[in-house]
């Protein structure tokens, strides 16, 4: 479980059984992390509640994420703000594996390198 996650409302009252939610949901993506940046991975979540055109609420769950060598910023909006909280979930595990691969995977880096050296040294 991710230790460093700041969760804050905007425009919408913050209850405790939410909070629990989006530190269960968004503490678990430590599992897809590479065991070397755990410690470093600080987590932002902003729920925030508007106005729509049409007179009903959008729920928009932001979430950034620092890593070393880059930040994820996942943002999604829906009518439910538990909906949106599993949505970017979803989302910010492929983020993750995308970040995985390509910052971690030393097979995907000789690969690369591999592909470079063949087409420069023709």
């Amino acid at each position: 479980m991710i230790k460093k996650i700041e969760v804050q409302g905007v425009h919408f009252d913050l209850d405790e059984k939410t909070e629990k939610y989006v530190i269960k949901k968004i503490g678990h993506i430590d599992k897809y992390l590479p065991n070397s940046v755990e410690d470093s991975v600080h987590i932002e979540v902003t729920l925030k509640e508007e106005q729509n055109h049409k007179g009903g609420n959008n729920c928009i769950c932001e979430v950034v994420v620092h890593l070393p060598k880059e930040n994820i910023n996942i943002k999604e909006a829906t009518i439910n703000m538990f909906a949106a909280v599993d949505i970017v979930e979803a989302k910010l595990k492929q983020k993750v594996q995308q970040y995985k691969d390509l910052h971690h995977n030393g097979k995907f880096h000789r690969k690369l390198v591999a592909r470079f050296k063949k087409r420069f040294n023709k």
